[in-house]
């Protein structure tokens, strides 16, 4: 699989500022975004922009994912369909003991539990803690 133009150019551009982790973050970020537009396009039965009659459904963006990597935090863009959907195998989905934390977080909210005993409880259960705007 050959990166795209745009894909070379923004790596060419983290290298010449010089950062070596922010170019390592950078390298996984663009090669897990190709694997997932990959995958996509794959499931959609054309490229973007890309007319064919094997096309099943049509792109309609792209949501948010952020996964937490030994390099740091690396923002993805996972396409929407207009029709099914799509969830790149290369990614998990969130795990139930996230969606548990997530829970007790917003609970903890409601109740008006100050964010910094809610801060201290997500850090005891193993987490990284939490900001006062999530």
């Amino acid at each position: 699989m050959a990166l795209s133009q745009s894909a070379l150019s923004e790596l060419q551009e983290v290298f010449r500022s010089g950062e070596g982790t922010d170019f390592i973050r950078e390298c996984v970020r663009v090669a897990m975004q190709e694997l997932i537009d990959a995958e996509a396009t794959s499931a959609i039965g054309a490229g973007r922009y890309e007319r064919t009659e094997s096309r099943v459904t049509e792109r309609n963006g792209s949501r948010p994912r952020l996964l937490t990597t030994h390099a740091g935090d690396i923002e993805l863009a996972v396409p929407k369909l207009r029709a099914g959907s799509f969830f790149p195998s290369i990614l998990s989905p969130r795990r139930r003991i996230d969606q548990a934390l997530y829970a007790v977080v917003m609970e903890a909210y409601v109740h008006g539990v100050s964010t910094r005993n809610v801060d201290d409880l997500v850090t005891a259960l193993g987490g990284t803690g939490i900001s006062k705007s999530e």
